[in-house]
């Protein structure tokens, strides 16, 4: 999932005390948040892609289902759909910044929900890793 020359990022629930993403990437440019996940396969898990800014997501082509995780601009977690499911347009949810695309289940496995928030580390190491969730 993650690109030659993406930065990898490590995403934390500060709330829960989980990790929810060990490698994510962030589509920020126009191009990059217009192609998202389209043409994958799958989606590992541990994986995610957050595209930002956005505030709705679709699944038109997609060949899985994907949690979704809205985020408001202090990366508080105000809504999330568990196994969003192809060929869908997801709620507009006023006030988000940015999406997060998980695989599905990650959501149920980190017990992620509306009000936590959630930690973006660039580039942690294995080290950083096993630290953060200590």
């Amino acid at each position: 999932m993650i690109e030659r020359g993406r930065a990898e990022w490590l995403v934390r629930n500060e709330t829960r005390g989980t990790v929810v993403a060990e490698r994510a990437a962030i589509a920020a440019s126009m191009a990059t948040r217009l192609r998202g996940l389209l043409g994958t396969t799958s989606l590992p898990r541990g994986h995610g892609l957050l595209i930002r800014p956005c505030r709705q997501v679709h699944s038109f082509f997609m060949r899985y289902p994907l949690d979704l995780v809205f985020l408001d601009w202090n990366d508080r977690v105000l809504r999330t759909v568990a196994g969003f499911a192809r060929n869908r347009v997801s709620p507009f949810v006023r006030g988000a910044r940015a999406v997060l695309e998980l695989p599905a289940g990650t959501l149920a496995d980190t017990q992620t929900g509306a009000g936590d928030v959630l930690r973006f580390v660039r580039g942690a190491s294995t080290a950083e890793r096993e630290a953060d969730v200590a």
